[in-house]
């Protein structure tokens, strides 16, 4: 099971920007197969996906509610994932989960995540 600790996560105007981290440790299987993703989910609604990545090639993919405002990167030799978040929104208020599954990176995509950190929390306030 691999071992996830977010961090970054706070509370900031409508139109602010903050960057998650998701550093992961544990791993078992091949650098090739690593995905990382990170999902959200806010009071009374359900998880959604937000954007995934390979850490082998850095191959992306988001959910269409935050394209062209949030960037997914990697750093491989350090295990890391970072989430930039720009142009927050009151909706984009939420607790935002790091995870992670092994796949090939053409299958890193939203879903069927099967590791989870404990969360960090975010606030965009009007």
């Amino acid at each position: 099971q691999v071992q996830l600790k977010e961090s970054g996560g706070g509370s900031v105007q409508a139109g602010g920007s903050l960057r998650l981290s998701c550093a992961a440790s544990g791993y078992t299987y091949d650098r090739t197969r690593r995905c990382m993703a990170w999902f959200r989910q806010a009071p009374g609604k359900e998880r959604e996906a937000v954007a995934s990545i390979s850490i082998y090639n850095g191959f992306t993919n988001y959910a269409d509610s935050v394209k062209g405002r949030f960037t997914i990167s990697r750093d491989e030799a350090r295990n890391t994932v970072w989430l930039q978040m720009n142009r927050l929104a009151v909706e984009d208020t939420a607790m935002y989960y790091c995870a992670a599954r092994e796949a090939d990176w053409y299958e890193c995509g939203l879903q069927y995540y099967n590791d989870w950190g404990q969360g960090t929390q975010v606030t965009v306030s009007s």
